[in-house]
């Protein structure tokens, strides 16, 4: 019988095949550098490559240190050693390199080094700076939620350290003791700009420190055993439930930051040679000799095949083919597959938008355990600013139904990890709309074109609840309309409900959907009872996105328009009913998608069109639908197309500032006769 080995025989084994294995990582992303420069000079197809030299040693050790399949990256457009050492296939990083329609990855629709890999959890990339921080918080939140002891490994440059997500994504990870491992790959220079003038004190390790529960390593990122040592504790603390790590690895970037930069122009040429002598390649060639790991002639022969297998994995690339062209529109949205059910005759007693909501909101987190509710003062006795989610933190518990910091950018961004990390569906709310701005990175940048940018292997099904809109006294910062800034960005959807039997259909829909919905609920209908109150819809009945309503009849002329102006509508459509002049009112329900067809066959009936919205007039969301009048339905027009909507003004405070910014149904009423005259 066979003695068995000493254990200490069977971890130096151990050891040095770890050693090697991340030698043969390191070789894989030099040589592909290597040669995704050659094919940019040669003409290939790439036009654009990021230099990765000089990062490879804590980009390959990232990817080694996690647990294929099971753990979370999202690394920066630099960090292509860290996709490789976790085990991207190489002809796929050429492939996408050169814009081809690979597996993974985005199949042409975005720049190279935006990585996106489902099967290795890589959610989609992009090129913003330091978005994907508080994305990875967000996966870290939904792997806790889960009850799993996944980690969430992020690596930026230092030039993303000056971005407020960094800082954010921080927080909150300290907040909630999240296995996020953060990698600062440190080489010194964003681009041109110098460390000096990008952090205070040379490192953001310094600043750091100071966030409660963080703990920060500020390492050689060229030394294998300091790499080693850090990566191994941040993945044992990150294991164990115990909270987020730092690690700022200082490395040289040896080249330029791309192909379209000179480093000329801002290096010295002692900066340059100071990178290339810290160039951890030769350096951990050296150290494998020293503990007599491999033998100069291992390392010549290993050279070689890497460098063979690359000139393969390249050819390869070149094979996969464009996507057609047909397919430039593919995964703008996710197909939606649903039944919608209306039982209108058995529907319960009168509720108002308020507690519409509020009850959309109970019943779906019954019927869906993953539903899971967030925002500023959401959770707990408060129940949001309106009382929106009351009673659902003390129904569902504290996991469910949580408060988050205030920072927009952080409850949209942890809302699309949250969403990608498996079967939670997020339902987020932000204050007022008004304030929403400072997510706008997060919702346009990234949330909108998660599925597009993925060539549909990735979708995000979130929802944003915003209270939106005047006729409350709020002043310039609690009355804005912003529909047609979100109508603008492909691949949101938009709801924005009149009535409360609509707003909870409409928020059960879109809980439902595989998109990204923003709910806007205007502030001044959330109690009225007069305008907005109907009979409760049952559990069951849900309302297509994209269905408009035809609030009443007529045959004079259509009054298109949304939210509270619906019901100033019908009231002024009334008045004049009672004066012979028979006015169409709909309710579009949904901004986006837009129902275009009932406003078209309204209008082959009344020909003459007054489109309506509180928001300013010039580029409100009204001369988008009046643009698809006119090239659809202008053959039905007796008239000019007609709009009313608030002044070009901010809304200000005092009631009567506020009333002569607004329309009023004075307003409407003029409008309405003048073009009925026509």
């Amino acid at each position: 019988m066979q003695a068995k080995a000493p254990l200490q025989d069977l971890l130096a084994v151990s050891s040095k095949a770890k050693c090697l294995k991340i030698l043969e990582g390191i070789y894989r992303a030099r040589f592909t550098d290597e040669k995704m420069q050659k094919l940019v000079r040669q003409n290939k197809g790439g036009t654009f490559h990021l230099y990765t030299a000089g990062h490879e040693l804590i980009g390959v050790m990232s990817g080694e240190a996690l647990e294929q399949g099971k753990d979370w990256g999202f690394p920066y457009y630099r960090d292509r050693a860290f996709a490789i050492g976790l085990g991207c296939n190489l002809s796929e990083i050429f492939g996408a390199f050169l814009a081809r329609e690979v597996p993974h990855h985005s199949g042409g629709r975005m720049m190279p080094d935006h990585f996106s890999h489902k099967e290795l959890r890589i959610p989609c990339q992009s090129s913003v700076v330091g978005s994907q921080f508080l994305q990875a918080v967000g996966i870290a939140k939904a792997a806790r939620l889960a009850g799993t002891n996944e980690v969430a490994y992020v690596s930026g440059g230092d030039g993303s350290t000056s971005q407020g997500d960094f800082h954010e994504a921080l927080n909150y990870a300290c907040v909630h003791k999240l296995g996020v491992i953060f990698v600062i790959q440190d080489n010194g220079w964003a681009i041109s700009v110098p460390v000096e003038d990008q952090t205070a004190g040379g490192s953001i390790a310094h600043m750091a420190k100071g966030y409660a529960g963080l703990t920060v390593h500020e390492i050689d990122g060229c030394d294998f055993e300091a790499v080693d040592g850090a990566l191994s504790a941040a993945v044992k603390k990150g294991r164990s439930l115990e909270g987020p790590t730092l690690i700022v690895a200082k490395i040289p970037r040896i080249g330029a930051h791309s192909s379209s930069d000179d480093p000329k122009k801002y290096k010295t040429e002692a900066q340059t040679e100071a990178d290339q002598k810290r160039d951890p390649l030769p350096r951990y060639e050296g150290w494998l000799l020293e503990k007599e790991l491999i033998t100069p002639e291992e390392i010549s022969a290993l050279r070689e095949k890497i460098k063979e297998e690359i000139e393969t994995a390249a050819l390869k690339g070149e094979e996969f083919p464009l996507q057609e062209k047909e397919r430039a529109l593919d995964h703008v949205y996710k197909e939606v597959d649903a039944t919608f059910i209306q039982t209108p005759e058995a529907r319960g007693e009168s509720v108002v938008i308020m507690d519409a909501l509020n009850h959309a909101l109970d019943e779906e987190m019954e019927r869906d355990p993953g539903v899971i509710i967030f925002g500023q003062d959401v959770a707990r006795g408060k129940g949001g600013v309106f009382g929106i989610t009351r009673g659902l933190t003390a129904k569902y518990g504290e996991e469910r139904c949580f408060n988050t910091p205030l920072a927009e950018s952080t409850i949209v961004a942890t809302a699309i990890g949250m969403a990608v990390h498996s079967h939670f569906k997020p339902v987020a709310e932000i204050q007022f709309a008004d304030y929403f701005w400072t997510g706008v990175n997060q919702l346009f940048n990234e949330l909108s074109s998660f599925h597009y940018r993925s060539n549909g292997e990735w979708h995000c099904p979130v929802v944003i609840r915003m209270p939106t809109g005047g006729y409350i006294q709020g002043g310039p910062y609690h009355s804005q309309s912003i529909e047609a800034f979100l109508a603008h960005c492909p691949g949101l959807k938009v709801a924005f409900p009149s009535n409360a039997a609509d707003a909870k259909m409409l928020l059960k829909s879109a809980i439902r959907d595989p998109n990204p919905v923003i709910f806007l609920e205007h502030k001044a209908l959330y109690r009225q009872r007069v305008f907005s109150a109907n009979p409760e819809p049952t559990q069951e009945e849900t309302l297509p996105l994209g269905k408009a309503r035809v609030v009443r009849e007529g045959k004079d002329l259509t009054l298109i328009a949304w939210g509270l102006m619906v019901h100033m509508s019908s009231e002024v459509a009334q008045k004049l009913e009672d004066e012979g002049i028979s006015v169409e009112v709909i309710d579009l329900r949904t901004i986006v998608p837009l129902d275009i067809e009932t406003i078209l066959t309204s209008l082959e009936k009344t020909n003459k069109a007054l489109i309506l919205h509180e928001a300013p007039l010039t580029c409100g969301f009204g001369a988008e639908i009046a643009a698809q009048i006119s090239e659809k339905g202008f053959e039905f027009l007796d008239a000019p197309i007609q709009r009313l909507g608030g002044k070009n003004s901010c809304v200000p405070y005092a009631k009567h500032l506020e009333d002569t910014i607004l329309p009023q149904k004075e307003d409407i009423e003029v409008a309405a006769r003048t073009l009925a005259k026509y």
